[in-house]
């Protein structure tokens, strides 16, 4: 099983400056590799507090100089917001300063409240993404391309920093529909999920999910790498745990008002944290999540792993205003106790990365 960091770089107040949350962001990358995960993933956003990060594509290229192993991955580049041309550009160039550890993540967006500021429509988003995905395959693998598309036409194009992978990094796509589900399977994508704050029944549905969108493209669910995104967090303080479950429910709350088109704001800025018909009381996410002791946290996410069977585990470490310290040594933890005990479980060799 392979194991992730997910990087929001959320900013819960004032009392934390984006020059903090950008640079802890960064720290927590180079500690994840040092713990010996296989991945860091950072989000994009704008334009508000939810996340600081503009470019998950700079995100890669800040920390290519500062890490030697760890794959660095965007999820997701919001296709609608870009200019394929240039984006294709940026890819190969984060490609080349990682020496080929790029994972590129890509989704169609779903905020309003950003489209609106990037002047375009977020009801156009779907085949504004499809397009778009369709024209950065050609670029990374053809030396010369053109496209003639409904929202785009291309001229006769060549791009001067190509990927060091070929034909082309890894892709992602973030699905939450059986729909887009059965296009990353097609294509020979891989696949984004998330189960939210839920439990077991709703992990069975994503499985579900997976199983019939792969079944109707003659696949089958492992001709795809899945990773699965999840709140995660073991210890025996209960302060702690209360603190995480906190800044989950806030992160949480913050993207249930954005994907309502609420803007939730005093200043222009800050969103405000709402409480919402979908909160979970603490209790009912630690049933729901692999929150708890190490003991708990393991057997939780084994059995989460034996519903969904992903190819790699995303554990969201920068939620809010978590204290930095203490989720420093939580992914040292994850890298000396959980990772190797999951994978010993699952009967799979572990190589230690630690101190690498």
């Amino acid at each position: 099983m392979e194991f992730g960091t997910f990087i929001l770089a959320a900013q819960r107040g004032y009392h934390q400056t984006s020059a903090q949350v950008i640079r802890h962001s960064i720290e927590q990358t180079v500690t994840a590799e040092k713990a010996g995960f296989d991945a860091a993933w950072f989000a994009e956003h704008h334009f508000n507090n939810y996340s600081l990060v503009p470019s998950p594509l700079m995100m890669v290229a800040a920390c290519a100089g500062l890490t030697e192993r760890i794959r660095l991955g965007t999820a997701v580049c919001v296709l609608p917001l870009y200019q394929p041309q240039r984006l294709l550009s940026e890819i190969g160039f984060a490609d080349t300063v990682t020496n080929g550890r790029l994972e590129l993540g890509v989704g169609s967006g779903y905020q309003q409240f950003e489209f609106e500021r990037f002047g375009t429509n977020v009801s156009d988003a779907p085949a504004v993404f499809s397009e778009y995905l369709d024209i950065l395959m050609k670029g990374m693998r053809q030396k010369i391309f053109e496209h003639q598309g409904q929202h785009l036409q291309i001229q006769p194009t060549a791009i001067s920093v190509r990927t060091v992978q070929q034909p082309t990094p890894p892709i992602w796509v973030a699905a939450g529909s059986e729909r887009s589900m059965a296009r990353a399977f097609r294509e020979g994508h891989n696949i984004f999920v998330t189960a939210f704050h839920d439990g077991n029944d709703t992990i069975q549905s994503v499985r579900d999910n997976l199983v019939a969108a792969a079944e109707s493209e003659g696949k089958q669910v492992k001709d795809s790498r899945i990773a699965f995104l999840r709140c995660c967090y073991a210890s025996d303080n209960q302060a702690e745990i209360d603190s995480y479950l906190d800044n989950a429910r806030f992160q949480r709350r913050l993207s249930e008002a954005l994907q309502k088109r609420k803007e939730q704001s005093e200043d222009g800025y800050l969103i405000k944290e709402i409480p919402t018909e979908q909160d979970l009381s603490f209790e009912q996410m630690r049933k729901n999540l692999p929150v708890g002791s190490v003991n708990y946290v393991i057997d939780k996410l084994l059995q989460e792993i034996e519903i969904l069977q992903p190819d790699q585990i995303a554990i969201q470490t920068q939620l809010g205003d978590f204290d930095e310290k203490t989720m420093l040594r939580q992914i040292e933890l994850w890298g000396t106790t959980i990772i190797p005990a999951i994978n010993k479980a699952l009967g799979r060799d572990v190589v230690k990365a630690v101190n690498q």
